[in-house]
């Protein structure tokens, strides 16, 4: 049986993740954070800076912080 083109064209490998499924990393992430038990990737470091736990937990839920604009 053939496939239309509208089916072949569809990427059902590397779609991206929900909105839903980013902010639950996010919370998952940011309650050890609270819990004391988050790590730092390479050294494995208790993370202390609430700014550097935000950073991990973007980074694992594959988003990118906004940027702030100036004046």
């Amino acid at each position: 049986m053939a496939i239309s083109r509208a089916q072949a064209g569809k990427q059902t490998k590397n779609a991206p993740a929900s909105k839903g499924k980013k902010q639950a990393k996010v919370k998952k992430v940011m309650k050890e954070f609270k819990e004391g038990t988050l790590k730092s990737g390479g050294s494995g470091r208790k993370v202390k800076s609430r700014d550097q736990a935000i950073a991990i937990a973007m980074s694992e839920a594959g988003m990118k912080k906004k940027r702030k604009k100036n004046g």
